[in-house]
């Protein structure tokens, strides 16, 4: 039970809060949504510490659906499982989610499964709206399911990366264009797309694009060709190097049906962009991706998956 509701309860029950429970610490916890917009929306919050020889977590919070799944203790990192626990979201559906890693912490995060996006009755849209701080000397690593929006889905997804120049971060997300077996291909009525990576400020990556149900558009060359997974990986690290880079997009293009870019775009800062048409090696090439990036320039194996 999350503080405010374990406050609420003992008021029912005639206890009288104290000063600290009133503090603006406890009162910001507050889940003051209305009852109508509990499963609509939701907020995640996550600060991860350095204690000793430990990464712990300092502060959680979690409105339904969102919930904290299994954690972990590998080494020296926190690894945890963010659940969204509905059946998926849908037109209207407002997510948010803080995560800040504070100096020394190191932290992986993973979801428990991919994020189903129904389709919307109203001209609203469901709204993904992510925000990660990662302090000097911190490390956040990120490997997310796809997003799969079907058809009929509006969706505005928002991830807002802040980190200063002596953090580590890796981060991979994804893209499915439907649920393709149902052929489902491109078919969301809208799609609004933004990926900001910021360092000390200062805006080093930026991609935005947006796309509605016009599936001719889309399978355009130029567009999205014949593919239907995309994905985006993030490598801001003292080690990324150009060399680096091109390393990584030789043992990608080993993968087949994947096409892959990969470049050292600034100092520290390399970028992958992996398209494909099946699920099974694009998944496979986003493995590769961690693997080597991790073991190449992070000097760390990949920890398992544990869903």
């Amino acid at each position: 039970m999350d503080p405010a509701r374990a406050l609420l309860r003992n008021v029912a029950r005639g206890f009288q809060p104290s000063a600290a429970d009133r503090s603006p610490e406890r009162l910001a916890l507050r889940d003051d949504r209305a009852p109508a917009a509990i499963g609509r929306k939701a907020r995640l919050e996550l600060r991860f510490e350095r204690r000793g020889a430990r990464t712990v977590i300092a502060h959680a919070y979690a409105e339904p659906p969102l919930r904290i799944g299994a954690s972990f203790e590998i080494d020296d990192a926190a690894y945890l499982i963010l659940v969204c626990s509905g059946a998926g979201i849908f037109g209207g559906d407002a997510i948010r989610q803080s995560i800040h890693v504070a100096s020394g912490a190191r932290v992986v995060l993973t979801s428990q499964a991919a994020l189903q996006v129904h389709p919307s009755i109203t001209s609203a849209a469901a709204r993904i709206d992510h925000e990660y701080c990662v302090d000097d000397d911190a490390e956040l690593h990120c490997h997310w399911d796809p997003v799969i929006p079907f058809a009929g889905a509006r969706l505005a997804q928002h991830y807002d990366i802040r980190v200063t120049g002596g953090a580590r971060l890796y981060w991979s997300d994804a893209l499915m264009s439907g649920r393709i077996a149902r052929g489902e291909s491109w078919q969301c009525r809208d799609l609004a797309h933004e990926l900001g990576l910021r360092v000390n400020d200062r805006l080093m990556y930026l991609e935005r694009y947006r796309v509605g149900a016009e599936t001719d558009r889309v399978r355009r060359p130029w567009v999205a060709g014949g593919v239907d997974y995309l994905s985006t990986t993030l490598v801001w690290h003292e080690e990324a190097s150009r060399d680096a880079a091109e390393r990584l997009q030789e043992a990608v293009a080993a993968c087949d049906r994947v096409r892959a870019g990969i470049d050292l775009v600034d100092d520290r800062l390399i970028v992958a962009r992996l398209a494909a048409s099946n699920g099974v090696p694009f998944s496979a090439a986003r493995r590769l991706v961690r693997t080597h990036a991790l073991t190449s320039m992070f000097g760390r194996q990949p920890v398992p998956d544990r869903k």
